[in-house]
């Protein structure tokens, strides 16, 4: 598809006309192709002319962008012998180039700039991780990438210029088409103006939230990348995710069956509303291809959080156990600090596929590549380091050895999984009658009640009864010889008034069985255990909780299954403590070095 002006300018015609240059450039903005004037307005360019006329800079801003020192096409430029003397802007460049922008003259919108682009060499890691293991199964034909958080685009360009050189190598002939959607104006705008640029579609670049408004629902594809927003809410996006009253998920992408649940009942897919992140893989996951042999490939970076954030039942604990119990985690590889521009937190590239290989089902892969890392001359932002060739070489490596080292780590898929149980203890409740008791029931009780207070003394006295279900047995009892009918409300008052939890009194039953005897919960003594999956509950409960507690047992009917992945206990070195001689000479030296100082402040 392909772009066109009907203006008679071009940026260098319009620097004829200084006078006109407002006027003339507004006539060149409309000449545009429709399918450019949507960039035009994403990028709010006629916004900015008033501004930069009034400060008399539109002029200027134009005949820079026309320099000769500068070249911001995607062509090269060169001179009449034909070389080369200012090398094209990639999609990529391009994005660098937006991101220092951000960053550089933007300062108070550093909280965004990690949405807006990832750096080049996380790229180059995440192609090999999705691209290589399965180099060898590509066969000709046409491949779909997608990107659901697609920024500026350069993981779509840059997936495209890998696979077409795979194929080259065994003589393939593939054809690449890029699906991309984005939520940023600008962002999308350079995206969309890159695949007109280079004749491709730009209708497959949508603008707009992936989780309210999915443009791809009835697409599935082949590889996968992104590196959706950490720590951003959606709660702009729940209208359109829950039903009008917001108890039930509408959205098919969030709600599935899966095994292990009850009748009708659907495995609830959505995090807490306040970091979405992990909704961007469930809507990549829900796109996999089913066909195919090599079926779809993912690769999508997160924050720390989206391992172990979310109790067992959650939605991001539901995540993981739909993930990992439907097998398609193949890795997860931590990154150095301080990898990205506007952030300094630890990140890491989750690999996923339908299609893992016999060595690797029912398996999954942590490696450890924090350590593995350049330290960069001069510092972008926050971004101090970055993943040279040889780091990104060898963390590929080692993906592919699937072996045990110290940095690689090889786990079942049921070690992340855990049982949460509820364990309960009985309520224990001494009944006694006092007058401070009989004073505080006399403020708040009727007339029916007061008549009460005479059966309370005569069948109890004011001494303490440690069986409380043999009071509540008599009592009610009486009250029936007597005639008196109290609603439940009432009985709750006499009862809560005149008790107290006393852990030396008898259990409150609240039923007998044929088989046993209920007791009623205390929900202060109440507590909860994470069994792991590999473990037999009644075991561990003999083990880990009868010792200490006797009476106690495990309420099933709120038993939940959770999924977490500790990355850091699973690599933890312990370093030791300084020696106690250490410590001391450094505070001598420090003495030291301080005392000529505290002597000069006293003279002074």
């Amino acid at each position: 598809m392909y772009f066109y002006n009907t203006s008679q300018f071009t940026f260098k015609t319009l620097l004829n006309f200084p006078s006109q240059i407002r006027a003339n450039f507004e006539n060149y903005l409309d000449g545009f192709s429709e399918n450019a004037q949507e960039i035009i307005a994403k990028f709010k360019l006629r916004n900015q002319i008033e501004t930069l006329t009034e400060s008399n800079r539109l002029y200027a801003l134009i005949e820079k962008f026309v320099s000769n020192h500068i070249n911001l096409s995607s062509e090269p430029v060169k001179n009449a012998e034909g070389k080369i003397i200012l090398q094209g802007l990639t999609n990529l460049e391009m994005g660098y180039v937006f991101e220092e922008l951000i960053r550089k003259f933007n300062e108070e919108n550093n909280e965004e700039a990690g949405e807006h682009f990832t750096p080049r060499d996380i790229i180059q890691l995440m192609l090999n991780l999705i691209f290589i293991p399965i180099e060898n199964q590509i066969q000709s034909g046409t491949y779909l990438v997608y990107d659901d958080a697609c920024g500026s685009g350069g993981m779509l360009t840059e997936s495209e210029a890998f696979i077409q050189q795979l194929a080259e190598k065994t003589a393939k002939k593939v054809k690449i088409e890029l699906y991309g959607q984005e939520v940023n104006p600008e962002t999308y705008a350079i995206c969309k103006s890159d695949m007109l640029i280079k004749g491709r579609d730009p209708e497959k670049i949508w603008f707009g939230s992936t989780i309210s408004h999915d443009k791809f629902a009835d697409l599935q594809f082949d590889f996968m990348l992104a590196n959706p927003p950490y720590g951003k809410s959606w709660t702009v996006d729940q209208d359109a995710v829950f039903d009008g009253k917001k108890k039930e998920v509408k959205d098919s992408r969030f709600a599935v069956e899966h095994p292990g649940l009850k009748p009708g009942e659907k495995l609830t897919l959505l995090p807490r509303s306040s970091d979405g992140q992990l909704l961007f893989l469930v809507n990549m996951l829900s796109k996999m291809k089913q066909s195919t042999a090599v079926g779809s490939r993912i690769a999508i970076v997160h924050n720390g959080s989206a391992l172990f954030t979310g109790d067992a039942g959650g939605g991001e604990s539901n995540i993981r156990r739909w993930i990992i119990e439907n097998d398609w985690l193949e890795s997860i590889i931590g990154l150095p600090l301080n990898m990205f521009y506007n952030t300094g937190i630890a990140t890491y590239i989750w690999v996923l596929s339908n299609r893992k290989p016999e060595h690797r089902q029912g398996k999954v892969q942590l490696i450890d590549a924090t350590e593995w890392y350049g330290k960069l001359r001069k510092n972008l932002g926050k971004k101090n380091c970055e993943l040279r060739l040889a780091d990104i070489q060898r963390v590929t490596e080692t993906f592919l050895a699937f072996e045990e080292t110290e940095q690689s780590k090889v786990f079942d898929n049921e070690d992340f999984g855990y049982h949460k149980i509820t364990v309960d203890r009985p309520l224990r409740l001494t009944f006694q009658v006092t007058p401070e008791r009989v004073e505080q029931f006399q403020s708040v009780a009727n007339a029916k009640l007061y008549a009460v207070l005479g059966i309370l003394k005569d069948l109890f006295s004011s001494e303490p009864h440690k069986d409380f279900n043999r009071v509540k047995q008599e009592f009610e009892k009486a009250l029936k010889a007597e005639s008196i009918k109290l609603a439940a409300k009432d009985l709750k008052l006499v009862y809560d008034t005149f008790t107290e939890k006393d852990e030396t009194a008898e259990p409150v039953i609240k039923k007998k069985t044929k088989d046993a005897v209920v007791y009623e919960s205390d929900s202060e003594l109440r507590d909860t255990e994470n069994v792991p999956l590999k473990e037999d509950i009644e075991d561990y409960f003999q083990r880990e909780v009868l010792p200490h507690a006797p009476d106690a047992w495990i309420d099933y009917e709120k038993t939940a299954r959770g999924y977490e992945i500790s990355f850091t206990k699973y690599f933890y070195k312990f370093k030791p403590l300084r020696s106690l001689e250490e410590i001391t000479a450094d505070i001598l030296a420090l003495e030291a070095q301080t005392e000529g100082v505290l002597k000069a402040i006293i003279s002074e």
